[in-house]
């Protein structure tokens, strides 16, 4: 039989890069990328040299395919790729996300009506088109103990504490925590649903704030530090691999919302 898989969507960089490479050990991977090939084979070249688990003769051990996750056809066309080239689907890994960098205390730069259907749209439909075509293939591939596939959704603690680049973000990233958990109740027992809800990390996103607000947040953190890339993509890992949760949201943000 061939090995698991996972597909991680919008893994060309960032936190989806980096948990490409969390799992990498563990699973067979389609890397999803919107524009950027040569991020993805990067990537992918990257991931490679991590030693696997299983047995890699049993199909390809990677995939990249350009899709846009903003569009629920390029979702669907992206999860028919991935079962037709890798064979099965056992891992949804949906990192996708939309916002802009507004002041999030001014009204006047919140009320922009295409932030709200856009954020809509990415933060929240998104995910649901994306469990809802990978649903069949993840159902498929209950073990011996019944434990079927994994879905985990990327939110981000916007979604708990109203905080972030705007408040069509913080809004739909709530919106999204909500509907993971209603995903839980609807596909349990055979698909586990999950979230992770970072808070700032410093990825080619994260970077785009000013350094007085990325010392601001880091201070308001009780551990003085921000969340790593890599120490959420390894919480992301724990959700795919563990039996036994499901409909939970994890904050990482170093104690802000305690």
């Amino acid at each position: 039989m061939a090995a698991k898989v996972a597909l991680v969507t919008a893994s060309s960089a960032g936190l989806g890069a980096a948990t490409v490479k969390a799992l990498a050990a563990h699973f067979r991977i389609v890397v999803n990328y919107h524009s950027r090939k040569e991020k993805a084979e990067e990537v992918i070249k990257e991931a490679s040299s991590i030693p696997a688990t299983y047995n890699t003769s049993t199909g390809p051990r990677f995939h990249a395919i350009k899709a846009d996750v903003s569009q629920r056809s390029e979702i669907q066309r992206l999860v028919a790729e991935t079962v037709s080239t890798m064979g099965r689907l056992d891992v949804v890994v949906s990192n996708g996300g939309w916002t802009r960098v507004t002041d999030f205390f001014d009204l006047e730069q919140q009320i922009n009506e295409d932030d709200w259907d856009r954020c809509f749209n990415v933060n929240v439909k998104s995910h649901l088109w994306l469990l809802y075509a990978a649903k069949p293939h993840l159902e498929k591939t209950a073990d011996e103990e019944g434990v079927g596939g994994s879905f985990v959704t990327v939110a981000s603690l916007a979604g708990v504490r109203p905080s972030g680049s705007s408040l069509p973000y913080a809004v739909t990233k709530a919106a999204e925590i909500h509907l993971t958990k209603g995903l839980a109740l609807i596909c349990g027992p055979k698909v586990r649903c999950n979230s992770v809800s970072p808070g700032l990390m410093l990825t080619e996103w994260g970077n785009q704030f000013p350094e007085s607000k990325i010392k601001a947040t880091t201070e308001k953190t009780t551990l003085k530090a921000l969340a790593t890339p890599g120490d959420v993509a390894e919480q992301i890992k724990t959700l795919v691999l563990s039996k036994s949760m499901t409909g939970q949201n994890i904050v990482m943000d170093g104690g802000i919302a305690i």
